[in-house]
């Protein structure tokens, strides 16, 4: 691997951008290679889910161009934090994931554990966003509890494997967005492509996976009774955001925003990077590098610019301050 330049500080650091992990998922498919024109591996099962930016154990994101080329993110956040991410809340990770999902048969009805049990878990907290980039007609995403349903209406359902009636399921549509925060029940119906922004963690306990089989032609495992310590018996009918993205909270911001051709865009606070996730149209870099719809990158802290070459839509992301 190669070694990081020895003076960083003094390099005009460019936009960074990974070579995308893929994982397999028994509900996934092959889109990201038709709608994005990514090369998938050929020996693989079906492709759910693309990570962008990623710094696990398991899963590590590698720089893909420019000077960087070849270093994980962890790297760059643990030695080179201040000179490229700049005044950002200390953590021993980076603290967000990135992933584009798609969806070609329904996802596990899940939970992820809220902060104040994951620790007793032994699993992490996961809130995230998800942003619908395209969909099916008639596609829907199951969030939430009916009204009336409590605990023991739920554990009924569960025992007859049949939670229709006590999920909440609505139709959602490309440009709609929601906050999926821990605790909340949820699945995404077949038929979506998905943007996702998340807490970094890879914790998931599924309660219902409509009797299927895995890959390995077993059924995977369910989660009930931890599901059910983790499951907000007090969410009730959450709705989609219908208008452009713009959601806060402690651990990330985002927003969306539309450029004209032309039109620029940097770091909304010049001390502290930001994400540029591509939904629609080309940018550039001042380097003359250019971006096109799925690419994620990193726009290290300073004053750099991206033109719109075309019309385009994206997400910014940013780390609130501590």
């Amino acid at each position: 691997m190669p070694k990081p330049p020895p003076n960083l500080i003094s390099l005009h650091v460019e936009p960074i951008t990974f070579q995308p992990l893929y994982m397999e998922r028994v509900w996934g498919g092959r889109e990201l290679q038709h709608r994005y024109q990514r090369t998938l591996p050929k020996d693989c099962g079906p492709i759910g889910e693309a990570w962008e930016i990623v710094d696990r154990v398991e899963h590590q994101s590698v720089v893909n161009h420019g000077p960087l080329k070849g270093m994980t993110l962890h790297d760059l956040w643990t030695k080179q934090r201040r000179e490229i991410f700049g005044n950002c809340p200390e953590s021993e990770r980076f603290p967000l994931l990135l992933k584009i999902l798609d969806c070609q048969d329904d996802l596990s009805i899940q939970v992820h554990p809220p902060e104040s049990i994951a620790g007793e878990l032994h699993g992490e907290p996961k809130n995230e966003l998800w942003y619908i980039i395209d969909n099916l007609d008639g596609a829907k995403l199951h969030i939430g509890l009916r009204k009336g349903v409590d605990r023991e209406h739920l554990e009924q359902a569960i025992a007859k494997e049949d939670l229709t009636e006590c999920i909440h399921s609505i139709e959602a549509k490309a440009g709609q967005s929601i906050f999926i925060p821990s605790g909340r029940l949820h699945a995404i119906g077949a038929g979506f492509l998905i943007h996702e922004i998340q807490q970094n963690s890879d914790t998931t306990y599924r309660i219902h996976d409509w009797n299927r089989l895995g890959l390995d032609g077993q059924p995977r495992p369910l989660h009930i009774e931890t599901s059910l310590r983790c499951i907000d018996f007090d969410d009730i009918e959450p709705a989609m955001n219908e208008s452009d993205c713009h959601h806060q909270c402690p651990l990330f911001e985002i927003k969306q925003h539309h450029l004209g051709a032309g039109m620029v865009i940097g770091n909304p606070i010049a001390h502290r990077f930001s994400i540029i996730s591509l939904l629609d149209g080309t940018l550039h870099s001042e380097e003359g590098r250019r971006f096109t719809p799925g690419d994620s990158l990193i726009l290290p802290h300073g004053n750099h610019l991206l033109t719109a070459s075309t019309p385009v839509n994206l997400l910014q992301t940013i780390i609130p301050s501590a």
